[in-house]
């Protein structure tokens, strides 16, 4: 039986490992002719195999040397949201030395770790559609060019793989449904919060849907954290405080496979910026935000949760271009 997250993951590795010659045809079998990625900021909208080569990878195999994905989760279903598809989802780090200019970011010789979280729409054998996180704000933040007045609230760490080291296309799947249902009913409770403690109903405890001693592994400009008290204390407080209005689960991908499950909205959140958020003063401005939420369950909890947030698309809506004002630090030192 043919297994559709395998054939993404082989395709996509083995795209930063063909020789040059090769790599033309390989986009052409990987991606359909009128594929088309969107992909977080500044990269934008890409359609087609010699586009998506021009614009995604050729640029992260000139940066990147050499580079290489490093896959932490590897899960695929059929998409529960109506927006239907088969999808794989993926977290990836992609690693090499730095050692050209990334997307306006300016190399340093040394060994990076771009982290990537990745929701493709596959039909037919090939990547139909794709949504992609690039997370260029930890990468700022491993160049040592931070552009920021405040930086992380939690540990800013590389991703780990999931604690029980079976994400890679997991062999029972039987659970995806349950997991997916678990994480669904989290989302449902997130939506009415104590705007004293931060606190939502269903959350921990009796009755609750995260772990005691979950692990929260966040973006760029926020980090990672374990528990309750340090998802509050190292991201939800700053961010209920920044955006109280938030409404979010605008998903158009919710997937469940094995004990994983994995969400994406572009954009999944809309908010006012009320209040300072990573060094930024209140805007008042309406802003959306791209998200991508990845999880391991286990007993009935969520004992995992990776999460990929487009903060530098986010913050050019607050009125700052983090990878100009990086670039800006560069030239001063």
């Amino acid at each position: 039986m043919t297994d559709t997250r395998r054939i993404v993951q082989d395709a996509l590795d083995s795209l930063y490992k063909v020789d040059a010659d090769g790599l033309s045809a390989l986009a052409e079998t990987t991606f359909a002719a009128d594929a088309t990625l969107s992909i977080s900021d500044p990269i934008g909208d890409l359609t087609g195999p010699d586009a998506i080569l021009a614009g995604l990878v050729q640029p992260l195999r000139d940066a990147l040397s050499p580079a290489r994905r490093r896959d932490l989760m590897v899960i695929g279903a059929e998409n529960r949201r109506d927006y239907g598809g088969t999808w794989v989802a993926t977290i990836s780090h992609m690693t090499g030395l730095f050692a050209a200019p990334l997307w306006g970011i300016a190399p340093t010789g040394k060994l990076v770790h771009l982290r990537m979280g990745e929701f493709w729409r596959v039909e037919d054998g090939k990547i139909a559609e794709g949504r992609i996180i690039v997370d260029l704000l930890d990468l700022l933040h491993q160049a040592g060019r931070w552009p920021l007045a405040e930086a992380h609230y939690g540990a800013p760490i590389a991703f780990p793989a999931p604690a029980t080291q079976d994400g890679l296309c997991p062999v029972n799947r039987e659970d995806g449904s349950a997991s997916l249902d678990v994480v669904e009913a989290m989302l449902s409770a997130l939506h009415v919060y104590d705007p004293e403690s931060f606190g939502s109903d269903g959350q921990v405890g009796a009755g609750g849907t995260w772990a005691p001693d979950f692990a929260w592994y966040g973006p760029g400009g926020i980090g990672s954290t374990v528990s309750w008290s340090g998802f509050v204390d190292h991201h939800r407080g700053q961010f209920l405080r920044a955006f109280p209005d938030r409404k979010g689960g605008n998903h158009y991908c919710r997937i469940g496979d094995g004990a994983y499950a994995a969400v994406s909205g572009w954009p999944s959140m809309t908010m006012t910026h009320h209040d300072t958020f990573l060094g930024v003063p209140a805007t008042g401005k309406a802003l959306t935000l791209r998200v991508m939420d990845f999880y391991r369950c286990a007993g009935g909890l969520i004992a995992e949760n990776w999460v990929l947030l487009d903060y530098v698309h986010l913050l050019r809506q607050m009125g700052v271009d983090v990878i100009a004002e990086a670039a800006a630090l560069n030239a001063e030192q």
